[in-house]
């Protein structure tokens, strides 16, 4: 017998979805590390920052890595064996970390997290689609729930590893992850989703050349800075074991009777342009290292002041979400809502251009955070929407975890590691500007100290001016292409006018063309008739 559902059918509909809200609320935040709280695991380890950056991109590697064999692992296995086993592992993982003192333990663990996590969130995604219908408000609904609820994890690691210390958290989630594994081993029904099939069909190969290629384009973005990039031989060899890795990768999809990966929808228009989208999307969201060096660098933030402002953007999380659904049900062009997108987070640049000052206070980050929310939210719904439109299931799935660490963590790395070089490099550049006004007349011995803090600060906030200044000019840029973009539509309408070229018409021209191609196709059509 095959069950489709994840439940037993004694259980309340509003029970099976309060348990799948609450698998939602625990699993989809769920990492490796946590972006609140990786100073604390920096000064808790004595490593340095980059490991724990690196193994917070190991996350979404994990989760792309497992993306082309999410639905053969679903019908391998009865839904209560692997979702107990999974939410028992991802308890096993956490308090890993909780013990954890060495960095490379956390960039494992992430990316086993990352992996084991994509197997349980597939089965919250067909329930819930059967249920809502429409997949464009299926999206609006789900991205408004993760995004929301990364922010309010993110808070609360902050929260716990102040009051307690860093380790707690990991253990909390390992404990919810133990209660959920036992609730839904006495919920969920003991039968298969659907025929059975084997395992032995998986590249395990492909798998790995996978991770290493995208393993190594994280150590690249994430020590690339510190280790002063083209200058370092490691950056070097990693650059190139990615790139050696990658093309490793794809000629051996072309040798495969069942290719782990399939480029075939990247042919297709939308995908194409969805991943040009995405990757300016990448440009904006990459801004978070600017804000937090301007947060706590500059205004002296501590960590969970800085946590808090990831918190304002849950009011324009949430309106971006009801539009969507509002946007989707109304079956409205996505042209304008992805502009709209785009505009709020041209809005955030613009507002931290001319308000990155040393006198910044807290209520001036209510309309920044407000617009980035709505911005972050919007775009993760209608570009992935595009994307993904019109694609067949198995073309999909086959290429969705390239497209998934696209948007999660190539576009949003790479600039993130260009804007840390950058705001670097224009911080030197700003401090010997700012050195001509520094002499014995204007700073005395006394005063040296404080006007030398002074200047760092200016310094600080001139680099990241001027980098949000290339963003705005890049944004107008974006703008102007969205604007002018079809979105599957027509894109010129021919006036009905009779132009006259050499005494001829060429509408005619074209006329009488196509209707002696008809008459031919007609004529050879009736030939076996007749």
């Amino acid at each position: 017998m095959y069950n489709k559902g994840l439940y037993n059918d004694w259980v309340p509909k509003p029970i099976q979805l309060l348990l799948i809200v609450l698998l939602l609320a625990v699993v989809m935040p769920i990492g490796g590390v946590y972006t609140g709280n990786i100073s604390y695991l920096v000064s808790g380890t004595g490593a340095m920052t980059e490991y724990f950056m690196w193994a917070n991109y190991a996350t979404t590697i994990g989760m792309g890595a497992c993306m082309p064999i999410v639905l053969r692992m679903k019908l391998r296995f009865k839904v209560r064996d692997k979702m107990a086993v999974l939410l028992v592992l991802l308890g096993l993982l956490s308090y890993i970390n909780a013990t954890a003192t060495q960095p490379m333990v956390f960039i494992f663990t992430a990316l086993c997290t990352g992996f084991l996590k994509m197997m349980v969130t597939i089965e919250l995604f067909l329930p819930l689609m059967m249920m809502i219908g429409n997949r464009g408000m299926f999206y609006g609904l789900f991205y408004t729930f993760v995004l929301v609820m990364n922010q309010v994890i993110a808070y609360y690691a902050v929260v716990v590893s102040i009051h307690y210390n860093w380790q707690h958290f990991y253990v909390i989630i390992g404990v919810l992850c133990f209660i959920l594994a036992l609730i839904h081993w006495i919920f969920m029904h003991d039968k298969y989703f659907a025929l059975k099939v084997p395992l032995h069909y998986i590249d395990w190969m492909s798998i790995l050349l996978f991770i290493s290629a995208f393993m190594f384009s994280a150590y690249v973005f994430s020590f690339g800075k510190q280790q002063d990039w083209l200058n370092s031989k490691n950056i070097m060899n990693a650059s190139i074991a990615a790139f050696v890795s990658f093309a490793l990768l794809v000629v051996r999809q072309f040798t495969l009777k069942r290719p782990y990966l399939s480029f075939k929808i990247f042919t297709r228009n939308n995908v194409q342009h969805g991943l040009f989208m995405l990757s300016w999307l990448g440009m904006f969201l990459g801004t978070t290292t600017l804000q937090n060096t301007f947060a706590v660098g500059v205004l002296g933030y501590d960590q969970q002041t800085n946590a808090g402002l990831n918190m304002l953007m849950i009011p324009g999380i949430v309106l971006a979400g009801i539009v969507a659904v509002f946007w989707f049900k109304k079956e409205i062009p996505l042209k304008m809502f992805i502009f709209s997108g785009f505009s709020a987070m041209m809005g955030y640049a613009l507002v931290m251009y001319f308000s990155m000052v040393l006198e910044f206070n807290y209520e001036n980050w209510y309309l920044p955070m407000f617009l980035k929310g709505y911005g972050t939210c919007s775009l993760f719904i209608s570009v992935w929407f595009y994307t993904l439109d019109k694609l067949e299931m198995e073309d999909m799935l086959a290429a969705i975890g390239l497209v998934l660490v696209w948007r999660t963590f190539l576009s949003v790395g790479f600039f993130a590691a260009i804007y840390s070089w950058f705001q670097y490099r224009f911080q030197i550049t700003a401090i010997g500007d700012l050195a001509v006004y520094i002499d014995g007349m204007t700073v005395s011995p006394q005063t040296l100290a404080a006007n030398m803090k002074t200047l760092q600060l200016n310094a600080v906030i001139i680099s990241g001016k001027k980098i949000f200044g290339y963003i705005i000019w890049a944004g107008f840029g974006v703008l102007l292409y969205v604007i002018t973009h079809h979105f599957g539509r027509e894109r010129f309408r021919y006036l009905r006018f009779i132009r006259v070229l050499s005494g001829k018409s060429v509408i005619a021209r074209r006329r009488l063309r196509e209707r002696k191609k008809l008459l031919e196709e007609i004529k050879d059509a009736a030939g076996p008739a007749v």
